[in-house]
């Protein structure tokens, strides 16, 4: 059974701009009194005998974000100051102005708001490997199974909530078997749960949410509005009425919110980043920082994701180490094998190059894995001879190569089936399986070094159609001694992509050597007696 964790940040606009704006309400540089709770008393905080008594602190002054609507200055969202003054969010500017004469406004950016709570996102991953974004102002975790690492889910809430405040960040949570029942009791379950956290017990939703107004439900403005008047104010008064009748007064949304409320119908949720079960965590007393303890703590984490990909006959191709800071900023480090596995050592040795990108700062509080690309792996039984095939032996080189230059910058060419050179090569992971292209033929040898693009040469030759004595390339003269071809290759005209230097024309290939022993493989395209003049262009090099 799936448990889903809602967080609601309630005025979520607010709680940015004050956190991007830390000492908007400090006193001034030209000693104008605007102060805040959490600016300093003038003169400094020393005792009061030094400076005399501390001087009372003035209150924040009321705050609002204004944002423009067919040219009228309106309120997107108040802080709680302005609230209790009467001001609420659409109202025009002017009226609230004139209400409020002392009221402090900033325009409303809803990009950095929606950045911050992406990185909000992104900070929650230390509870759980599934996080997605809800709404404006509110995530969704899914923690099936990951309660325990926090001694419970209680605690679990507990300490992510303690967290937010810390960072002022207000935020209330509540844990339960459907998204539906968790965003509910998260937003309207304060009233009966008073310690902004509710923790409903598998299979309790109904009976939690039967109190809950029906608004709590997800509805439209339409329904919200027409419920009350029927008398309908509580979500329990609903569980009653005939269903069919209730959809077709307020449509199938009416009854699916209600179903996916109560655990009847399923919901999708859009993840931040792939789901994986595959996760583990490691918390300590103390934050770390030394990079030795940086190295030791990821072998811990990543021997117990192996232990339990061994215990069920699996690997992975992927890794990702993730040191959570205590400020909340996150440092991943991922890691790639070219064939699946799990040995912690081994993969401890491809983390440890590449912890530079980790700045510890005050220090590590959490480290997490996950695992990707999760398939099968028997238990295999070493030779009795202790050799490895060609594959086993070379992935732990082609695994260090990968990690350190790039998973672009390590590849094996094999062949595709096409007449001309460029094509006739495509790039494949190091140890994939052999493609089912036919090989290359031997009896048509090519370069050891094909050029990424054919570079134009000067030539002169005797005959039109005879090789070249002599040609140009980059500015040297190369004089050749042998000769051999032409080698005919036409173009794929079914491609239709044709350029000077790609196979629109008739290619004729000649493999050269000159008088230095350097061999060369060019070619002329195009052929004489064409309205343009054939051209010559160098392709590869021999080794």
């Amino acid at each position: 059974m799936a448990r889903i964790l809602s967080v609601w940040c309630p005025n979520w606009p607010i709680t940015t701009w004050r956190r991007h704006h830390p000492n908007a309400f400090s006193p001034s540089a030209e000693g104008e009194r605007v102060s805040s709770p959490r600016s300093s008393p003038p003169g400094g905080g020393g005792p009061e005998g030094r400076r005399g008594p501390a001087q009372p602190v003035e209150p924040d002054p009321p705050f609002a974000l204004l944002v423009s609507e067919r040219g009228t200055r309106r309120l997107a969202a108040v802080d709680a100051a302005a609230m209790a003054l009467g001001l609420s969010a659409g109202q025009k500017a002017a009226d609230a102005l004139a209400l409020v004469p002392q009221l402090v406004t900033a325009d409303h950016d809803p990009d950095a708001d929606r950045r911050a709570l992406e990185s909000l996102c992104d900070w929650c991953v230390r509870f759980s490997p599934a996080v997605a974004v809800d709404g404006d102002d509110g995530l969704l975790l899914d923690i099936t199974g990951t309660d325990h690492l926090w001694g419970g889910e209680d605690a679990m809430l507990a300490d992510l909530l303690e967290r937010l405040s810390r960072w002022g960040v207000p935020a209330r949570g509540a844990i339960a078997d459907t998204a539906g029942a968790a965003w509910a009791l998260a937003r309207f379950g304060g009233a009966r749960f008073g310690s902004g956290r509710a923790v409903v017990p598998p299979g309790g939703q109904r009976e939690a949410l039967a109190r809950l107004p029906v608004a709590a439900l997800r509805l439209d403005e339409a329904a919200q509005a027409q419920l009350p008047r029927l008398g309908l104010h509580r979500v329990g008064q609903l569980y009653a009425l005939p269903r069919a009748q209730m959809a077709k007064r307020f449509g199938l949304a009416f009854t699916q919110r209600l179903d996916q409320a109560l655990g009847a119908a399923g919901e999708a949720l859009a993840f931040r980043r792939p789901a994986s079960p595959w996760f583990e965590r490691l918390a300590f007393f103390e934050p770390i920082s030394a990079p030795e303890d940086l190295v030791r703590v990821a072998a811990d984490v990543l021997a117990l994701i192996c232990k339990r990909l061994e215990a069920e006959g699996r690997g992975a191709k992927r890794f990702e180490v993730v040191y959570h800071r205590l400020d909340g900023k996150v440092f991943a480090v991922p890691v790639g094998l070219a064939r699946p596995g799990r040995d912690a050592a081994r993969l401890a040795k491809l983390v440890a190059p590449r912890l530079d990108v980790v700045d510890p700062g005050f220090g590590i509080d959490v480290i997490t894995v996950h695992a990707f690309a999760v398939e099968a792996l028997a238990q295999g039984q070493a030779r009795i001879d202790a050799e490895l095939d060609a594959a086993e032996a070379l992935a732990p080189l082609v695994d260090r190569l990968v990690n350190r230059l790039g998973d672009g910058r390590v590849w094996r060419p094999d062949p595709v089936e096409s007449h001309v050179p460029e094509r006739a090569v495509g790039r494949s992971a190091p140890l994939a399986a052999p493609t089912d292209a036919r090989p290359w033929n031997p009896d048509l040898p090519r370069p050891t070094r094909l050029l990424k693009r054919p570079e134009p040469i000067e030539v002169m030759a005797k005959l039109p159609d005879d090789p070249p004595l002599r040609f140009t390339w980059r500015g040297r003269h190369h004089r050749l001694r042998a000769a051999e071809g032409p080698e005919r290759i036409g173009q794929e005209w079914w491609r239709g992509d044709f350029d000077d230097t790609g196979p629109g024309r008739i290619r004729d290939y000649y493999r050269v050597e000159d008088e230095a022993g350097g061999r060369f493989w060019i070619y002329r395209q195009g052929l004489y007696g064409d309205d343009a003049l054939p051209k010559w262009w160098l392709h590869g090099l021999f080794g």
